[in-house]
């Protein structure tokens, strides 16, 4: 028995490391670039909105000719390389880290987030042989967690500051929704609720103070009886074609004969002679 429990722990610590580390990847992995590493609000808030993106792996090809892949994690290692937030692989599948996680900038707007990994691997032969840095921007798209991630330009021909920036969409970037009222949505929750504390109110009255039964429960039912009467008339009144006193015809006929005396109907020739 105990020689089975020894057997099973090591397949439970490999099954847990065998997640790529995901359980670990935080947005609290990445580390300021300069200073005391210590992020400020603005960049604790900024980060936080990209959490979401933390579960996700992203590669992506060179558009020009796909001899590089590019593989990008954020605040998390994208490949063997420690603190390789981003990486280049070659044909050979060997890695370049193009930016590190661990000396991370982080800038945004109302509806985008930058995000810069400092402190690649070094230029052989360009930008005067100083480190590579990865730009990532995040715009907002409100239709999708995380959309195709795409390399935009690698700009080496610099004597300094050179970079690799990449495009990214996802939600994360985008503002919080502040969903208001209109004023006719307000106008007609008052109105609504006036409405049925009226009937309430006037039902519970009418039955336990003035003790009344059936429809007259309703509050004020006279009134609307009135009122429902009243309208129905005005109604007549406006959609009716013919006059009030106009006697009904029939084919150009009058119902009424034209004189105002009976005619005598004589039957003289049905006598003998």
């Amino acid at each position: 028995m105990n020689v089975r429990c020894a057997s099973v722990w090591p397949m439970l610590c490999l099954l847990f490391l065998s997640k790529d580390g995901q359980a670990d990847i935080s947005t609290k992995n990445c580390k300021l670039y300069g200073g005391d590493g210590t992020p400020s609000v603005i960049e604790q808030n900024l980060l936080a909105k990209l959490e979401p993106l933390t579960k996700f792996n992203f590669t992506t090809q060179e558009n020009e000719n796909e001899k590089f892949t590019y593989r990008f994690r954020v605040c998390g290692q994208a490949g063997n390389i420690t603190n390789g937030g981003l990486v280049q692989l070659d044909e050979k599948q060997q890695e370049t880290v193009v930016g590190r996680y661990n000396s991370t900038q982080v800038i945004g707007g109302s509806d985008w987030i930058m995000l810069i990994y400092n402190e690649g691997d070094k230029y052989d032969h360009h930008c005067d042989k100083e480190s590579r840095k990865a730009i990532v921007m995040i715009s907002c798209n409100r239709k999708t967690v995380q959309s195709d991630f795409t390399v935009i330009v690698e700009e080496r021909n610099r004597p300094h500051d050179c970079f690799y920036l990449f495009e990214l969409d996802s939600n994360a970037a985008c503002p919080a929704e502040v969903h208001q009222l209109s004023a006719g949505s307000i106008l007609l929750i008052v109105f609504s609720s006036c409405l049925i504390l009226y009937i309430i109110g006037g039902f519970l009255y009418q039955r336990l103070v003035v003790g009344a039964k059936g429809m007259e429960q309703f509050p004020n039912y006279s009134f609307w009886q009135d009122l429902g009467n009243l309208t129905a008339d005005g109604c007549d009144f406006i959609c009716r074609s013919r006059t009030q006193n106009a006697p009904p015809t029939y084919r150009g006929v009058a119902s009424e004969p034209l004189g105002g005396e009976e005619v005598e109907e004589r039957d003289d020739h049905l006598l003998p002679m």
